[in-house]
């Protein structure tokens, strides 16, 4: 089928500061905890170098002005106050407001996040996200950013994927911090949600006219089966990896279930969720950020775990990423309904979606990924059918701009649009990087 898209419809990239900037210590940046985390040697690549966007933006945004597309990136709280909390670090500051003017030098519309996980090493030596204090750390950086680039940035986003923050790095302990501790992580996802809606309150005071969201994960969930078993477990799942974020935002608190369980299990503070908490954490916001990957299947036994799961013998008919994540872009659509019909969202906007492959150039220097560009077209073809529907969805990131520091898997994975040889730092766009320009050009994805 073809999909039509309006004239205003966001197309765009996304990037995040620690997976491209490098320039771990110039101009006064401070450490995070992914900095920590990396000198502990748990990571496979270091990030200290990264694809060294620091000193090579402008090159990188010219490849994104010949292209028309939006760029959402998001700031180093450590490049802005090097403690977390303390003195701001002018010289930071003012690389995001180069950045900024670059943007809009070159007719590009910036989407700004203020946090993607790296949390100021010194903030974490005083509880991290597992303390208050932090939520009052983060609305003041939230407005010392606002003032700063408030006059060229009109889309905001707060946080991105609080349940990684919270369950990767404070329960599995797989990401930085690095803690194994229910409790904490719970306390730490309450904190992050009304941060959350502190910023927002911080951006509204201080921007003409935002547009402000929040972009959360999410993991669609089916029973593995139609036992009672499964259906419970799948329901709890849903639960632990979407609910419990969603629902606060939308104005519905906590999910009763859900609550009920941690109590039951004592992984619940009583003392964390304060007199007003709720109604923060629910202040309004312009759009809601969606970052969807993937599906899961969920049997008993597998209630609290992120992995894939798919019966024996029944792979997905799409197949799968190099990250070994099941392609469904059916799931996609079926989600963004879902979304609508319980939450009522202004806007939708996916702010990150793609896929892994390790394509890479030919003697020529060509880099034919085939394999993403049908990937990303079954995506926006699923975005087109949500739409059709009434689904109010008005914009979509492929992640990621440029191949990058992937996390655990260092640069092992390959999620970009555009090539980056790690020995020379030279960009290579790929096929996919022009196949979705001309989608963003035309506003149609033609059969």
């Amino acid at each position: 089928m073809s999909a039509r898209f309006p004239e205003d419809f966001a197309w765009g990239v996304g990037t995040s500061a620690y997976q491209i900037e490098g320039g771990r210590h110039e101009d006064g940046k401070g450490d995070s905890i992914w900095d920590r985390f990396s000198d502990e040697g748990r990571l496979r690549d270091p990030g200290d170098f990264a694809v060294d966007h620091y000193h090579r933006w402008e090159g990188d945004l010219d490849l994104l002005a010949d292209r028309g597309l939006c760029y959402r990136f998001s700031i180093a709280w450590t490049r802005v106050i090097p403690d977390g909390d303390g003195e701001v670090n002018r010289a930071g500051l003012a690389f995001y407001q180069r950045l900024v003017e670059g943007m809009r030098e070159r007719g590009i519309t910036p989407y700004l996040t203020l946090y993607h996980w790296d949390l100021p090493q010194a903030l974490q030596d005083k509880g991290g996200w597992a303390s208050r204090q932090t939520v009052e750390a983060f609305a003041r950086y939230a407005g010392v950013v606002a003032d700063a680039l408030g006059d060229g940035v009109t889309h905001w986003i707060t946080h991105n994927e609080p349940w990684v923050t919270a369950m990767l790095g404070y329960r599995d302990g797989v990401f930085a911090p690095g803690i194994q501790d229910w409790r904490t992580a719970l306390t730490a996802s309450h904190h992050v949600l009304l941060s959350h809606g502190r910023a927002v309150e911080e951006i509204r005071s201080r921007v003409a006219d935002p547009s402000v969201g929040i972009a959360i994960d999410c993991r669609p969930v089916e029973a593995m089966s139609q036992s009672e078993e499964d259906e419970v477990a799948a329901q709890h799942f849903d639960g632990f990896r979407n609910r419990w974020f969603f629902d606060p935002v939308f104005r519905k608190g906590y999910p009763d279930d859900m609550m009920n369980s941690y109590r039951a299990r004592g992984r619940l503070d009583p003392t964390v969720i304060a007199p007003g908490d709720l109604d923060v954490m629910a202040t309004p916001i312009d759009f809601l950020g969606l970052n969807y990957y993937t599906t899961v299947k969920v049997g008993a036994g597998a209630e609290e775990s992120d992995d894939t799961e798919v019966e024996p013998g029944m792979d997905p008919p799409a197949g799968y990423t190099e990250t070994g994540w099941r392609i469904d872009p059916e799931g996609l659509a079926g989600y963004l309904e879902q979304l609508s019909i319980e939450y009522s969202p202004a806007s939708i906007l996916v702010t990150e979606n793609g896929a892994s492959y390790s394509d890479g150039p030919d003697a020529e220097g060509v880099i034919d990924d085939q394999r993403r560009i049908s990937y990303l077209r079954a995506h926006i073809a699923a975005i087109g059918r949500a739409r059709e529907k009434g689904v109010p969805v008005d914009g979509y990131f492929v992640w990621s701009f440029m191949d990058n520091l992937e996390w655990l898997d260092g640069f092992s994975q390959k999620f970009g649009l555009v090539w980056v040889d790690r020995d020379t730092g030279q960009r290579i766009p790929k096929q996919s990087f022009d196949w979705y320009a001309g989608v963003a050009r035309t506003g149609t994805l033609a059969p």
